[in-house]
């Protein structure tokens, strides 16, 4: 029997017979752009025709960052507990175990420490897909640890933000949180050990009013979304028009938020030639 027929509007293939493609073979980025998702993936997840820097996680930037992606990882138990007894249309548990079943982590955030083209590094990488990358005390004492282990060492540290904010299921414990990282950034400064904030897509909040602006240097991928309220909230707050732009990385750097911009397949060599700069040591190539 053949796999299609005639109709009056042309061939039409039955239904039992079509073929899906793959999940994942492709991507599309927003302006329009289909990559091959294995080009995508070569290319540092950027598409190469427009360059839109598509949203990773932690795995995905210890690959990026860590050298032969060897390091260790830092309190990867730490788990949510529901001190409020907060619920919604589900249970905070719930939601905590739902979204480890979807995303395999424990939280919003991992800790890893190796070496990046040789330097020691602690990078503390969030991840969105835990809950819109929500900050709560878990994230807060991941980084508090983080600066800890920076300061025990001796290691520089660098903040891989992407969040949505402050957890809400977590109320005044999460933000807490902005208090708690500040401080031991601060810790670390009067150490004089670098710091380096990374703010990627989106960078928004707590995150934004704590550690995402406290770097010894901060700077971003293109295109980033960076800013505390949404732009519907500012410009209702306001009762203004935003300029064209608000919010992007672009617009930051250019009113002196953030200290450059790099595109990620160059982020390992920027943070490596900070950190040899800063630390007075030969530049590596």
């Amino acid at each position: 029997m053949a796999w299609f027929k005639r109709t009056k509007k042309g061939i039409q293939t039955a239904t039992e017979d079509k073929k899906d493609v793959p999940k994942g073979l492709w991507y599309k980025s927003p302006t329009g752009k289909i990559v091959d998702a294995e080009q995508l993936e070569k290319n540092f997840y950027v598409s190469p025709e427009d360059g839109y820097h598509v949203r990773i996680g932690s795995k995905e930037y210890f690959e990026i960052l860590f050298d032969d992606n060897k390091y260790k990882e830092l309190d990867k138990n730490l788990t949510s507990k529901d001190p409020l007894q907060f619920e919604d249309k589900k249970k905070y548990p719930d939601r905590i175990k739902e979204a480890e079943a979807k995303t395999n982590l424990k939280d919003a955030i991992r800790i890893g420490v190796g070496k990046s083209k040789g330097n020691d590094l602690v990078v503390a990488c969030m991840d969105f897909s835990f809950i819109g990358g929500s900050m709560g005390s878990v994230v807060g004492e991941k980084i508090a640890r983080a600066a800890d282990h920076s300061l025990k060492n001796n290691i520089p540290l660098l903040i891989v933000s992407k969040s949505g904010g402050a957890r809400m299921q977590e109320a005044v414990l999460s933000l807490m949180q902005l208090a708690k990282t500040s401080v031991k950034l601060a810790q670390l400064a009067e150490a004089k050990i670098p710091y380096i904030s990374l703010c990627t897509d989106p960078t928004t909040g707590g995150t934004t009013a704590s550690y995402a602006m406290l770097g010894d240097i901060n700077i971003s991928e293109p295109g980033a979304l960076i800013g505390f309220a949404g732009p519907r909230v500012v410009r209702d707050t306001t009762g203004k028009e935003l300029p064209e732009g608000f919010q992007t990385a672009e617009f930051l750097k250019e009113h002196g938020f953030l200290d450059f911009i790099t595109p990620r397949k160059e982020l390992k060599n920027k943070v490596n030639l900070y950190l040899d700069l800063i630390l007075n040591q030969q530049v590596r190539a």
